[in-house]
């Protein structure tokens, strides 16, 4: 699924365009609907927050990074029928709407820049979560989401789901998001190898997406750029199909980014194709960035720790919204607000601790009830799963909720009683 060309003119737009960070970068995006899907449900977005546009128009492949950054996202949708479309589409649209409102005549700081890219995810997953309600057609939507916002020097990943993000710095390429998925964690507990994984039965079930709940926590993180670093956004359908030594041979190809997302579309499609693929690729460069040194420390995954955690709030429900006016498809009621009009967020709807990007599994940090004491914080996703993997296969196959059509079960048993009656007398008469 592409997204639309949009570019919103504003007094401050030249203004804007004109002062850069001193950072290059080249990208291109690709998706394929694979070669067992019949509909694409993965989205993604690449936008210039300073000049207010998104898309892949030609013109903005190669260009500087203006003072309020850079925005990529790749969202993977579930849900059935087009539910999971609309959920990714969603998920895009209202990410980009939210990183624009913020934009302004000064430039942004790295908290601020970080905090508004988890407030835009949070927003995206309630508003996902809000349509699933009150249409039933879409009953049980959601989209994972790795977020990229570049400011800078400085790359921010916002992650929930399955969905990566990696980087290749030389000729090493590090995986700098965490899957939020069963065997992942697993893996991380030492209970499962990697070999294991790839035949583990429950390898598609993840921990985490947006529209599931109207909280979600979001994983932020990041990593300080060196020249020459590739970036790289991906759905499942890549990563799961394309072995790691191949996405990073792709990579180290040093080829133009529209050919990088060809070659491993390709390989993901050659590999049986077997869910829709999407994929970003950035090449980054200028003379504000360090020059790469095999010496240093090695990139890894780092959580970025916010000042001021506290004021983290989950959006409230706004109203419905259309993504017509964006180039997606037309669902819900009413038309989009424009993003002057989007009412503000409410700083009473969910707290984290100072100090965290997000409530850890121990913190107490709801509002104070009245009788002033803290109500506890629900358990986290990682809270929720088994201790060990001989736990996991002791409690036997998962409980899944699954749509039911409510009949009485007394129903059901006078069914299948009159059933095996009639096959009885049928059997009994034949054999006389």
């Amino acid at each position: 699924m592409t997204q639309p060309e949009t570019l919103q003119p504003s007094a401050s737009t030249e203004s804007e365009g004109s002062q850069t960070s001193g950072v290059r970068m080249k990208f291109f995006a690709r998706t394929d609907v694979g070669q067992v899907r019949e509909h694409n449900e993965d989205n993604f977005l690449v936008a210039d927050l300073s000049r207010r546009s998104r898309g892949l128009l030609e013109a903005n492949r190669a260009t500087a990074i203006g003072p309020h950054g850079a925005l990529f996202v790749v969202c993977d949708g579930m849900g059935g029928a087009a539910a999971g479309e609309i959920a990714s589409q969603l998920a895009v649209d209202i990410i980009y709407e939210r990183m624009v409102e913020g934009v302004s005549d000064l430039a942004p700081t790295r908290d601020e820049v970080a905090r508004r890219l988890v407030r835009a995810v949070e927003a995206a997953g309630l508003r996902i979560f809000h349509e699933a309600k009150v249409d039933r057609a879409l009953r049980g939507m959601g989209t994972t989401v790795t977020a990229t916002a570049v400011l800078g020097e400085m790359l921010f990943f916002a992650q929930v789901g399955d969905s990566r993000g990696y980087i290749l710095r030389g000729d090493t390429l590090v995986q700098l998001t965490r899957d939020q998925s069963l065997v992942n964690q697993l893996i991380e507990a030492g209970q499962l190898t990697e070999e294991e994984a790839e035949t583990f039965e429950h390898n598609n079930i993840i921990l985490q997406a947006l529209g599931t709940s109207d909280t979600v926590q979001v994983d932020l993180t990041c990593a300080e750029l060196r020249k020459g670093d590739i970036l790289m956004l991906c759905s499942d359908g890549l990563s799961g199909l394309v072995r790691f030594e191949e996405i990073r041979d792709a990579l180290r190809a040093k080829t133009e980014p529209l050919d990088i997302c060809k070659s491993l579309v390709d390989r993901a499609n050659h590999s049986g194709g077997y869910d829709n693929i999407t994929v970003i690729i950035v090449e980054f460069d200028g003379e504000s960035l360090q020059p790469f040194d095999p010496n240093a420390e090695r990139l890894k995954y780092t959580k970025y720790i916010l000042d001021n955690a506290a004021n983290f709030v989950t959006a409230p429900v706004l109203p419905a919204y259309s993504p017509a006016a964006y180039g997606g498809p037309a669902y819900g009621e009413g038309a989009p607000y424009p993003p002057d009009a989007a009412p503000d967020i409410s700083p009473d709807i969910f707290y984290a601790p100072a100090g965290a990007d997000y409530a850890p599994a121990s913190a107490n940090y709801a509002p104070a009830g009245a009788d002033g004491i803290p109500e506890e914080a629900p358990p986290t996703w990682a809270q929720n799963l088994p201790d060990s993997y001989e736990e996991f296969e002791d409690e036997g196959p998962i409980d899944i909720p699954i749509p039911n059509t409510r009949v009485p079960v007394w129903l059901v048993v006078a069914i299948v009683l009159g059933v095996i009656v009639v096959f009885a007398g049928a059997a009994f008469l034949l054999l006389r």
